[in-house]
């Protein structure tokens, strides 16, 4: 059940305990201590909240941020420390993972709200926002359904303090939005955990960081916590001699690690853009795209090709007429309602579900490593080490690297002593974590990952950033991340009403630049339709020439050309393997890693011209 608190204070307040800021606090924890075994998940925090503030807290999975939670909820006790609370205060409370009744429908459970009950009204106009049916039986709801219909719950009733465990899981991008504003609108005072990056930075006022077992405050909304927490780390890095006393040495990798990723994972938005630029030039040729799933092998620089596929589901459209060519490489994102069909779209397009009509085209020798919704089921009893090679031995094989398990672990931010403790004993976050670490060491040159950031912290998200961007393959991906996806995707499919499907090149903040103008470029006459008509007509007048000669002689000659590129791509790479190179000749070093960046290039561009050509001759034999 959501409690009701009313604490009085336990111990005494001084001018010490206002630690944050000059404001009367409605709630303060004092020089809080929790031990898990020998180890103290918090030593001597201390927090502040202050009415109408909206804070984030923020920190690695595993250090503290739900335990927190459920000490201002009354749902567990420190080991030691003060706490006060103002007298009558309400409290409500969405937890991580939701208590639900046994029986009961969805209305009822909402209603009672644990300090008022709200009316049915409320209850339905909630649960409409949510998309929840409110006569549902309780017990028949899926996990996700079970968290929004807690998230209603939490929301109503107007209480003093509202906590927010990762409130966006589960949502889609338009119920996230409505609960950004939702929360901007009210006066509670707000707690809230979230992995969604773009949700933080909306709606907090102040940050609250668990760092070295200890809660850091800014007065400053989670805009400002790069910048904060770099300077407080770089600061620290000034202080080394100081800190060696005070954290372990794998303590300090996992920090400032991360650290150093961040500052990549930026620099690497440049070569994003680059990405992003070609992608719009595949997208401004698609209308002359023809496939044919009969036909025979391509290059494996085409990964897919789908032309005009439907599906639909009980007269529903789900998928209508949707085309696109993905090649190599390319890391398109998915976005849509709840609903809408996102996930059958990604059946659809690896193969796993044939559409009603359209055609599809898969590259060959296809390998696919797929991270859905369910989550592979982890074996709570095995260790972590047992996780990722359960065949024994002390190694794994990365994607062709052999890697052991420790060290493949701390990619993924795990403490060394972490690999031999059994899964139960990961937090939520954790475990996604091990499942993303087991799904990408999986041999594959197609990635497809279905929400993978529910329940990630911001550090974990920046470690996911760097391995999907030093991943060599193509990446499909389902997320309501908004900034995840700006970092990452190349291409943003957006799944709308009616099983209408269009592709916009780049991130989420394109997508939305893109849509608002194409409304603006269309007028009240129906200009667009006219556009559009045209625009196909110049594409299918284009497709009915005649191939030329000379492009004809050099579809033939490009196989062969490729072939000799890449065999001597091979062979400076053959002569880069030598470690002592470098030290020996760095001229010749240097020299060689120069032909290789020409060399690559110069496949690319001849896999691309042969796909257009091969394309082209298709066209004209339908």
């Amino acid at each position: 059940m959501q409690p009701t608190i009313k604490f009085a204070l336990i111990g005494a307040l001084s001018n010490e305990f206002n630690l944050m800021t000059n404001d009367p606090p409605v709630i303060s924890l004092r020089e809080i201590q929790v031990r898990f075994g020998k180890d103290p998940l918090l030593d001597g925090a201390n927090l502040q909240l202050i009415p109408g503030s909206r804070t984030c807290l923020v920190g690695r999975n595993g250090s503290g941020k739900s335990t927190i939670m459920k000490i201002i909820a009354g749902l567990f006790e420190p080991d030691n420390g003060q706490l006060y609370f103002e007298p009558g205060l309400t409290i409500g409370y969405l937890q991580q993972d939701v208590p639900l009744p046994n029986s009961g429908n969805v209305a009822s459970f909402v209603a009672n709200t644990g300090h008022t009950e709200a009316a049915r009204f409320e209850v339905d106009d909630i649960l409409s926002r949510l998309d929840i049916d409110g006569d549902r039986d309780i017990s028949s709801l899926s996990g996700g359904e079970s968290r929004r219909t807690a998230l209603a719950r939490s929301l109503l009733g107007n209480p003093d303090i509202l906590l927010l465990d990762e409130p966006t899981n589960h949502l889609d991008l338009q119920t996230i939005q409505w609960l950004e504003q939702t929360l901007l609108n009210s006066k509670t005072t707000i707690l809230v955990v979230s992995h969604d990056r773009a949700f933080l930075k909306k709606i907090t006022t102040d940050t609250l960081w668990v760092h070295h077992n200890q809660l850091l405050h800014n007065k400053n909304g989670y805009t400002d916590f790069d910048r904060w927490s770099e300077a407080i780390l770089d600061d620290e890095v000034k202080a080394e001699h100081k800190l060696r006393q005070k954290i372990r040495s794998e303590e300090h990798w996992l920090v400032y690690g991360v650290t150093a990723r961040r500052k990549r994972n930026q620099g690497r938005l440049k070569s994003l853009e680059q990405l992003r630029e070609r992608r719009r030039a595949t997208l401004k040729g698609e209308t002359s795209v023809n496939i044919d799933s009969d036909s025979g092998p391509i290059s494996g620089r085409l990964v897919i090709e789908a032309k005009e596929l439907v599906k639909s589901y009980k007269n529903k459209n789900i998928v209508s007429k949707f085309s696109t060519r993905i090649l190599k490489g390319d890391r398109i994102g998915f976005i849509g309602p709840n609903g809408a069909g996102k996930t059958t779209l990604l059946n659809l397009l690896i193969g796993n579900l044939s559409p009603d009509s359209g055609r599809l085209r898969l590259g060959s020798n296809l390998t696919i490593a797929l991270f859905d919704q369910t989550r592979q089921s982890l074996n709570l009893d095995e260790t972590l080490w047992q996780t990722l090679v359960p065949e024994g031995g002390d190694s794994l094989n990365v994607r062709g690297k052999q890697r052991h398990v420790v060290a493949y672990l701390r990619d993924f931010l795990f403490d060394e002593k972490q690999a031999k403790s059994p899964v139960s004993s990961l937090s939520g976050g954790e475990k996604n974590r091990l499942l993303l670490a087991k799904i990408l060491a999986q041999p594959s040159n197609l990635l497809v990952l279905d929400e993978p950031t529910n329940d990630l912290d911001s550090d974990t998200l920046d470690v996911l950033q760097e391995m999907l961007d030093d991943y060599d393959g193509t990446l499909l991906l389902v997320s309501h991340d908004r900034e995840f996806l700006d970092r990452i995707v190349t291409s943003t499919i957006a799944i709308e009403s009616n099983g209408i499907i269009t592709e916009y090149a780049g991130g989420y903040s394109d997508y939305l630049y893109q849509k608002k103008d194409q409304k603006r470029s269309i007028d009240d006459t129906g200009s667009k339709k006219r556009k559009k008509t045209q625009k196909n007509s110049k594409f299918k007048n284009k497709t009915l020439k005649k191939l030329s000669y000379n492009d004809q002689r050099e579809l033939e000659k490009l196989p062969k050309i490729i072939s000799n590129l890449q065999a001597a791509k091979k062979q400076i790479e053959s002569i880069l393997a030598d470690p002592n190179l470098y030290t020996q000749d760095a001229l010749k070093y240097n020299d060689n890693a120069e032909k290789l960046k020409k060399l690559n290039v110069e496949i690319i561009e001849a896999e691309d011209r042969w796909l257009c050509l091969e394309t082209a001759l298709e066209d004209l034999s339908k």
